[in-house]
């Protein structure tokens, strides 16, 4: 492996992260999750019972002993449900963060009632009505300091895989940078506010952002995916209040047709279970994809933990929800457009670290069949679209090891040495159309175990031949994300700790190697 060293790279603001829960039992786990270098502070509703204090004392010191720092004990809001907001609103004033965790605002129900029909749900009501109020703070805080802020939901349920961690609600983007007809970059983020646009006036020139996109009621989650013509196509979920008291969740597209302009309105495309509010809240985070014709493909998983689709042809035309039968499947979807031109998804099953796979049958409108008998598992959190048609990158639930497969392939191509049980996670992006000597390559970028950004490159359409992996010398929190422009240039994000963004492009003189210039500073 090549190292480079870090020294060019600049500091940022601190690494300041908020943890917004009911009691100090439901700050356990994110405190657990946070590397060495981030700066905690606990704020509880309430000031809950004596075990759960207990168990939130024995998190933070082992946070401390991991190289984070504490900001003391958890603070309990000293407010009823009529100003809890604005007793959360003046403590995040005093604690500035730069992220926040918190609960799910909308939970997977366990069970019905028959005679009723009434739904039952894992965890107490007040999680839910905390997430909600906690939204709504952080966005307030945002719109008061101009400066983003990255949340995190988490969901209650456990999944399996190393740590038995619980499941994000709303996933982090895996490719958040794009490159526009004329080569300018646009990286694109979201926060607790909606979706941050960062964009180039010139290539390699100066950036302007981070820019507040319009869109009210957007969650903190966000596909980026590109269209046949390369340009960016937003997808999120959007959760506006009803008068009754519940709340709607649909999801919800964008597009971007040209760098540094506005993109279009967000259109609603509803749910597969809108029609009832309280089974449409659970809809899972969309995954799309376009297949050659130019034909729009977004999937979800629905109420029954199972898989919906809607297409949008070329003509603007968008077909009504459909339902794929098949087996439970988890909130990790991955669209990918296949060799045949159509589009085929991939999903996480709900109870396994086992992978399914739909693909449809010949001829326009062809039934969806299910494939069962994929030969790998994957770790939650870490599929994500090859560069290679119809494929799909993963960890593997036992290795750990980024690993490589594509329908008909009797096993995974394992694409570099094990991880270690921490460290090394999360999805790997692809930058496909690098040439390299005269050659054409696929660039892969994911965050390495040290929590740097890590770059490797394979022959395109061979990762079966190896990958050549690098240090590229920066941090990044989060999944780092590439880009290759219409001229085949290589460009790298990453974001650093403080809410600055990173980006570094492939040094062009060195036509023999794939070398990153100095990285610059964003915001």
């Amino acid at each position: 492996m090549t190292r480079r060293s870090a020294a060019q790279v600049p500091e940022g603001r601190g690494h300041v992260v908020a943890v917004v829960v009911p009691e100090p039992r439901d700050a356990v786990g994110p405190v657990g999750r946070e590397a060495p270098g981030a700066e905690i502070a606990v704020v509880c509703l309430r000031p809950g019972g004596k075990d759960g204090r207990a168990a939130l004392d024995r998190a933070l010191a082992a946070a401390e002993a991991r190289g984070c720092r504490v900001r003391g004990g958890p603070r309990v809001l000293d407010a009823d449900a009529g100003n809890a907001s604005a007793a959360l609103a003046a403590e995040l004033l005093a604690i500035d963060p730069e992220r926040l965790h918190t609960l799910d605002p909308d939970p997977v129900h366990t069970g019905v009632d028959e005679a009723t029909g009434v739904l039952s749900y894992g965890v107490p009501d007040e999680h839910a009505e905390t997430a909600a109020v906690v939204l709504a703070a952080a966005r307030a805080h945002q719109a008061a300091t101009g400066r983003p802020l990255y949340v995190e939901c988490r969901r209650a349920e456990r999944v399996p895989g190393p740590g038995d961690d619980t499941p994000a609600r709303y996933p982090v983007p895996v490719n958040w940078l794009s490159a526009g007809f004329d080569g300018r970059l646009s990286a694109f983020l979201p926060t607790a506010a909606g979706v941050v646009r960062w964009h180039e006036e010139v290539p390699g020139g100066r950036w302007r952002g981070p820019e507040l996109l319009e869109g009210q009621g957007l969650l903190p989650g966000l596909l980026v995916i590109r269209d046949p013509h390369g340009l960016p196509h937003l997808l999120a979920l959007r959760r506006t209040a009803r008068g009754d008291g519940g709340a709607d969740v649909e999801v919800v597209h964008a597009a971007q047709y040209r760098t540094g302009r506005p993109p279009t309105p967000w259109l609603t495309l509803g749910g597969p279970n809108s029609a009832a509010w309280r089974k449409g809240r659970e809809v899972g985070f969309p995954a799309a994809a376009f297949d050659a014709a130019g034909d729009l493909h977004v999937f979800v998983r629905n109420f029954g933990h199972s898989v919906s689709h809607r297409r949008r042809s070329a003509d603007g035309t968008w077909t009504p929800w459909q339902h794929l039968s098949g087996l439970r499947v988890a909130d990790e979807l991955v669209a990918v457009t296949a060799e045949h031109g159509g589009v085929e998804l991939y999903a996480r099953a709900r109870d396994t670290p086992a992978v399914l796979r739909w693909y449809p049958g010949p001829g326009p409108g062809g039934a969806w069949s299910e494939d069962r008998t994929l030969p790998f598992a994957a770790r939650p959190g870490t599929l994500a679209a090859a560069a290679e048609p119809g494929a799909v990158l993963f960890r593997d639930a036992r290795t750990g090891r980024t690993c490589f497969w594509r329908p008909g392939a009797p096993g995974p191509y394992p694409l570099d040495d094990p991880a270690p049980e921490t460290g090394a996670d999360g999805p790997t992006a692809v930058a496909p159309g690098v040439e390299l000597a005269g050659w054409g390559y696929s660039v892969l970028v994911g965050k390495g175990a040290d929590g740097g950004c890590s770059l490797g490159a394979h022959p395109a359409a061979r990762p079966d031949t190896g990958v050549w992996w690098q240090d590229v010398g920066a941090p990044s929190y989060g999944a780092p994300a590439a880009a290759v422009s219409r001229t085949g240039r290589l460009a790298v994000a990453t974001r650093l700790p403080g809410g600055r963004l990173l980006v570094a492009r492939r040094d062009e003189s060195r036509e023999d190697g794939l070398v990153l210039g100095g990285w610059r500073p964003v915001a």
